[in-house]
């Protein structure tokens, strides 16, 4: 059976967790301020500590501009410092290591808006191993949840020729790691809980989420 088929079938299973997870409701709090906006550049590398190592990424703002400086303003705002990723998810198919890693930022008190889609038929910016890409419900909800690829997942791109609208929009890639896959395998390779998760993503969960201490941009402009 083709690869791109499946992963195309097997797209309500790769949504972000927010949907079978709702994020914990909690008190109301004053919104923080946002950070002084950054003029964003064609690229932009980030330094993402986790407590198994580090992780750097390069973010494409030149192709994907609204995702890019979305994701910068989680780090710029330090909302990403103390996340965790949570998700393991490995194919039932293929060479180990494939698959993907999920973290992000679940706490509603710390969300921004979601932002616009932007598939990957406009962008260019596709789903090979090593990518980073925004995980979410439906096209245009978008916030705070992302996903880092183990392996080349083509099925994750947009595919303007289907019927399904789900499928057309495909998820949203914005850049790629640079150093660090050893440490996303580190993170892929984390035990896994047998009973955690519904649906198509149980057994998925990290039995115990890997930390994200902080994200930073290298290279502050």
């Amino acid at each position: 059976m083709n690869r791109r088929f499946v992963l195309a079938a097997a797209l309500p299973a790769l949504l972000a967790l927010t949907q079978a997870f709702p994020a914990t409701a909690a008190p109301r709090k004053p919104p923080m301020p946002a950070p002084k906006p950054i003029p964003l550049a064609d690229t932009v590398r980030v330094t993402m500590t986790t407590e198994l190592g580090t992780i750097e990424l390069e973010l494409d703002g030149k192709h994907a501009p609204i995702t890019t400086a979305n994701f910068l303003r989680y780090v710029d705002a330090r909302r990403f410092d103390g996340i965790t990723f949570y998700r393991s998810m490995h194919l039932d198919w293929g060479t180990p290591p494939n698959g993907l890693i999920q973290g992000g930022q679940r706490d509603p008190r710390k969300l921004f808006p979601p932002i616009a889609h932007e598939p990957t038929s406009q962008t260019g910016v596709l789903h090979k191993a090593g990518a980073i890409s925004m995980a979410r419900n439906a096209p245009g909800t978008a916030a705070a949840d992302f996903s880092i690829m183990l392996s080349d997942m083509q099925g994750l791109d947009a595919m303007p020729d289907s019927s399904n609208p789900d499928v057309q929009a495909g998820f949203a890639a914005f850049g790629h790691v640079v150093s660090g896959m050893d440490v996303v395998r580190a993170i892929w390779d984390a035990p896994r809980s047998e009973t955690l998760g519904e649906g198509a993503m149980k057994g998925q969960m990290i039995a115990k989420p890997v930390k994200v201490l902080t994200v930073r941009r290298s290279v502050i402009p």
